[in-house]
This record gives C-alpha cells, sequence and structure tokens, in this order.
C-alpha cells in the first residue's frame, strides 16, 4: 500500500439514496450521484435504485466516469426450503448481471425471519424472528448451492451481516463461519455493523482474515447507539436518527483495522459507506472528508 490511490476504494450510493428507507434521499438523480462520484474521485460503486436497469447501458455510463460495479445486495430467503429453487434462478440471473458488469463479489444476506425483507412477515414489525436449526441448516444449504453458482461465473459470495436480520451478532457470525464451507461462502466485514450488533470490528476482522473478500467501511456514532439500544429503536429509525456516518466521523479507531488489512494482505475492494439522512449529513462533504481521514491514515502507515 503506498497511498490512497492503490487500494481499490468505493463509494456506496446508499449515502446518497438510502435503500431501507426509501424517503432518504430520493430526489437524488443518477447524474446527480455519477457527479459526486467523479468529482470525489472514487473508482467503484455499488448498484443503486437510481442506476439505469439495463446492464448495456449502465456498464458504458458508468465507464464514462471511470467506475467499477463492485457488487449488489442481494437478499434471500434459504431459510425457507420450499421457495428454494425460484429463490435460487433469481440469484443466478443476478450473478449473470453482476458477472456482466465486470463485478467478482455477490453481497448476500439471508432475510428469513428479519425486519429489513422477508416478504412473510408484517409490515411495521420490529423484531427479528431467530431461525430454527432446521431453518439455519436449509439456509446453510443454500447458501452453498448460491456459493456454488458464483464458484462457477469465477466469483464469490461474500455474506453480510445485517442488523434486523438472523446473522447480526457475534455468535451468530461465528455460527456462520462455522457451519459453511470456507470455499463457497465468504465474509462482508461492514465495520459500521459489526459495532452495532456487539462486535469489535478489528478483532471480527483479525479472527475471519481468511474468510473476509471484501469491506464495507461505515462508522458508528456511539451516543446515538447506545441510545437506540436503551429505548428499544428499530433499525430503520436508528439509520434516520443518524446511528450510522462515515468513517472519521464516529466511534470506530480505522488505523489499527487498515494495519491489520496490511498484515493480513488484503487488497480488494473496500466500499466507503455512511447510511445516514443526507438532509441532515450532506453526502459529499462527509464523503470527502472520510477520504481525506482515511488517505491519513494510508500516509502514516506508509511513512
Amino acid at each position: 500500500m503506498t497511498d490512497i490511490r492503490s487500494i481499490k476504494l468505493g463509494i456506496s450510493p446508499i449515502n446518497w439514496v438510502n435503500e431501507d428507507v426509501l424517503e432518504l434521499g430520493d430526489h437524488y438523480t443518477f447524474d446527480d450521484l455519477m457527479r459526486d462520484f467523479t468529482q470525489l474521485g472514487f473508482t467503484g460503486t455499488e448498484n443503486s435504485r437510481k442506476f439505469p436497469k439495463d446492464a448495456a447501458v449502465l456498464k458504458k455510463a458508468l465507464a464514462q466516469h471511470g467506475l467499477q460495479m463492485a457488487s449488489q445486495w442481494k437478499g434471500v430467503l434459504f431459510s425457507e426450503p420450499r421457495r428454494r429453487a425460484s429463490e435460487l434462478e433469481s440469484y443466478r440471473q443476478h450473478v449473470e448481471f453482476l458477472k456482466s458488469m465486470g463485478s467478482r463479489h455477490v453481497v448476500t444476506c439471508e432475510l428469513g425471519g428479519s425486519i429489513i425483507g422477508d416478504p412473510r412477515r408484517p409490515k411495521g414489525v420490529q423484531d427479528v424472528h431467530p431461525l430454527t436449526d432446521e431453518e439455519w441448516n436449509y439456509m446453510v444449504e443454500g447458501l452453498h448451492q448460491a456459493g456454488e453458482i458464483c464458484k462457477r461465473n469465477g466469483m464469490k459470495l461474500v455474506y453480510h451481516y445485517h442488523i434486523g436480520t438472523v446473522v447480526e451478532r457475534p455468535d451468530e457470525i461465528q455460527r456462520l463461519m462455522e457451519t459453511t464451507d470456507p470455499e463457497l461462502v465468504h465474509l462482508l466485514l461492514d465495520t459500521g455493523h459489526a459495532y452495532y450488533g456487539g462486535s469489535d470490528p478489528l478483532e471480527l476482522y483479525e479472527r475471519y482474515a481468511d474468510r473476509v473478500a471484501y469491506v464495507h467501511l461505515k462508522d458508528v456514532r456511539n451516543d446515538v447507539l447506545e441510545r437506540v439500544k436503551r429505548e428499544g429503536i428499530p433499525f430503520q429509525q436508528a439509520v434516520i436518527q443518524g446511528v450510522f456516518t462515515v468513517p472519521g466521523d464516529g466511534c470506530i479507531d480505522f488505523a489499527p483495522i487498515f494495519r491489520s488489512f496490511v498484515r493480513h494482505g488484503y487488497d480488494d475492494w473496500m466500499i466507503l459507506e455512511a447510511e445516514q439522512d443526507p438532509g441532515q449529513a450532506n453526502p459529499y462533504e462527509y464523503a470527502s472528508k472520510s477520504k481525506q481521514y482515511l488517505a491519513q491514515i494510508v500516509q502514516e502507515l506508509n511513512a
């Protein structure tokens, strides 16, 4: 690592246009995002509901702005065996789309029992419904089958533990790692969701460095998190109230995490995220400040 340009640093559109809380940033257009990403000098991004749906059109548009599609979130219901065939077919199509975009990673998350995307649960439900042992085994089987699809296409399934889902706490992440094949199921290190869920992001990375194939760089406002937990505020409301922010603006020290990245030879995508209200925290300004913060860390590492 020589400077900030030597790492694959991408920017998530969710800083501008939220995917979980649709009213946040809905006024931004694709052109707005491209202008800001270009001016900020990022080289990669993830997909967004504001992006063109046609793969050829999107790939050309991103290339014109010097951007690579790093990945896109894919929620799955592998814990429900009756849906397995349709879920895997949808997953295969998703993999083919990402492959056509030049992506090498498929961000994947089980939504069964979650509060953020299980279509079988009533809207407004605020509690995660844990999987039974049988449902967990079904989930693992589905992840392995999906991982095979990725592997055949020269890609990697990277599992995104996520607040409001059945894999969010340290014990759940550990169980996922212990019950899945490391050749088929890799891990997405999301620093913000790790901290929110009770993990130390550095310790989590150190423990599973050989499984981590993709990174989301996100920070946490600890005072907001403490209030969220004390008052039992659900995830979507926590986002609106500002529990997440960009690296350098919260309580996580990213310097030791980056030192660990260097020590373990991590050299793949790092996607900068904030997942906050753009009306309260200007996404361009926050991304710019965070990029400077990360550049300072890299400069100190190279001193």
